[in-house]
């Protein structure tokens, strides 16, 4: 039998033989394992995309079936995702710069957080959508600023 590659909440995972899988119904299975039988539920079957949702032992799992074209995609790069490179952040509303959380020079990731901006009682933590350096800090805490205003710029 040929070797199958699977992943398995994101690892991947090489397989020959072993389990046996006896089906109860459409949704309920056994799983036999080096004489161990686990219990299963099929949760949800997206086999159009090679997909499948199970819950064995009260434990949910996201299995996906690797094949050639996987392997393809993975050696041009095109599994790794896209991240945008930073040029200003500009105030998303009308508000208050409560606190400046960045210091000119830092390097930022996605989700690190920039500044807190008050706006209608609430208080936003505005997080990095993309990767850069701090240029210039254009506003400074309490400062009152329109919508669309610059308020960081980035290289």
């Amino acid at each position: 039998m040929a070797n199958r590659t699977w992943n398995f909440d994101g690892k991947d995972v090489t397989g020959t033989t072993g389990a046996v899988v006896q089906w109860e119904d459409h949704r309920f299975f056994k799983l036999i394992y080096k004489g161990q039988t686990f219990h299963g539920e099929l949760l949800e079957d997206k086999s159009e995309d090679n997909v499948l949702n199970i819950k064995v032992n009260h434990r949910v799992f996201n299995i996906k079936k690797k094949g050639e074209l996987d392997d393809l995609i993975a050696a041009m790069g095109l599994d790794t995702p896209k991240v945008r490179k930073l040029k200003e952040l500009q105030a998303p509303m009308p508000g208050r710069v409560v606190q400046v959380v960045v210091k000119v020079g830092q390097e930022l990731n996605p989700g690190d957080e920039i500044l807190s901006l008050e706006a209608m009682k609430m208080e936003n933590v505005l997080k990095a959508e993309g990767i850069g350096t701090v240029k210039a800090i254009l506003v400074k805490a309490d400062q009152v600023v329109d919508k669309g205003t610059v308020m960081i710029e980035f290289e």
